[in-house]
């Protein structure tokens, strides 16, 4: 499961990871779109179409640009608005369902992120860990455009990870290799199967080192000299 995404704007590695990427060009938007320097996504719980995942970076017409998209997948246009539906769908797990296929092989999109929460239950109570990356890095999400304009989002994820287990044994958010190459294949619409992406949805890595600590709250907690490290896959 991920249900938290953090964003620093005020880092200097996240201008390098779109350069490293290829995506240079929506570096500017990336930063003058956004009102703070530390951004906060939570999924819509609750109903509310406005909880989005800012500046989701999509592919449309051949050319990448950035959406903000209601991060809960399952909506509906109603006139200028979306509604945000009942069945829950942040995450995109079981991608062989018919709910997930066409945005898989059409509408794949990429998260920038610099750090993302999880949680656990241990001896029956909840625990959140906080998981700040080394650098910034890339959540692959799947995403619906609306006739009105509007988009809805979901973060995929897969079976758990080793490393991940003790923070959260039931899924592992799909973190998207940061090559140009990945990435032009992982945008590019005209593509409904790869078998590169295949490989990556079957054997999926942690592509960042993350520092892990314990936190009451995601948006107010930090991590310290004492952070747990989890190195990234070879």
């Amino acid at each position: 499961m991920c249900g938290y995404v953090q964003r620093a704007l005020e880092t200097a590695e996240l201008e390098r990871l779109l350069e490293k990427i290829g995506l240079e060009e929506l570096t500017g938007d990336l930063f003058s779109h956004s009102p703070d320097q530390v951004e906060h996504f939570y999924p819509a719980f609750g109903g509310n179409p406005n909880r989005k995942i800012r500046n989701l970076i999509i592919q449309h017409e051949g050319k990448p640009r950035l959406v903000d998209a209601t991060w809960w997948f399952d909506c509906t246009a109603v006139g200028d608005e979306l509604r945000v539906g009942k069945r829950t769908s942040f995450n995109a797990r079981n991608l062989d369902s018919p709910f997930w296929k066409g945005a898989l092989r059409h509408h794949r999109g990429l998260v920038a992120a610099t750090g993302i929460g999880e949680s656990k239950v241990i001896d029956g109570k909840k625990h959140q860990f906080l998981m700040i990356g080394n650098e910034p890095f890339l959540l692959g999400a799947l995403y619906r455009p609306f006739s009105n304009g509007h988009f809805s989002c979901a973060v995929i994820t897969r079976d758990a990870h080793l490393k991940m287990e003790p923070y959260h044994d039931k899924a592992f958010p799909l973190f998207i290799p940061a090559t140009k190459d990945f990435v032009q294949l992982w945008l590019d619409d005209t593509v409904m199967q790869s078998e590169v992406i295949d490989e990556l949805l079957a054997h999926p890595k942690l592509t960042a080192t993350l520092q892990v600590e314990e936190v009451k709250t995601f948006k107010r907690g930090s991590v310290s000299a004492l952070a747990t490290v989890l190195e990234a896959d070879e």
